[in-house]
């Protein structure tokens, strides 16, 4: 069900900044801990990156949700949640987004409790399921376009 128009565009634009915030995150994992943690900026970026890259991701979901199913207010842990129900993304990968949600939450509310080796051990590990949602947002995009095209056609 389509409420409004995707402003495809804008969601494009965040998948760019998560791209590039990517980049970075990349390069502080190639770190090893040691000198990751030997300068206390490493783990002041990565963490900047991160929460910027989730919240960029979850602002495509609200956009997508609002736009595609008139969903109005959605804290993070929802927008995910509703993403695969509405088969957005995948269920299971709807799972991790919610516990990336909580994490970001964490990251503004609770950031005292975040510690260096836990942003390492993200970098380390968890990259790839923002590169996942990446690829299933850009594909929904794509199926979007299409049924977009198909309803200007008819």
């Amino acid at each position: 069900m389509v409420i409004s128009r995707l402003q495809t565009d804008k969601i494009e634009r965040n998948l760019s900044l998560i791209q590039e915030f990517l980049v970075e995150l990349k390069r502080l994992s190639l770190m090893t801990e040691d000198e990751f943690l030997s300068d206390r900026r490493n783990p002041a970026a990565a963490e900047s990156y991160l929460r910027r890259s989730l919240e960029a991701a979850f602002d495509i979901g609200r956009h997508i949700l609002a736009k595609s199913y008139g969903f109005k207010e959605l804290e993070y842990k929802n927008i995910a949640l509703e993403l695969g129900e509405k088969g957005i993304v995948n269920k299971e990968h709807a799972k991790i987004l919610m516990k990336m949600a909580g994490y970001r939450n964490r990251m503004v509310h609770l950031y005292h409790e975040i510690s260096s080796e836990e942003i390492y051990e993200i970098l380390k590990n968890h990259l790839s399921d923002i590169e996942k949602f990446i690829v299933e947002i850009v594909g929904f995009i794509e199926a979007y376009r299409k049924t977009i095209g198909k309803q200007s056609s008819s």
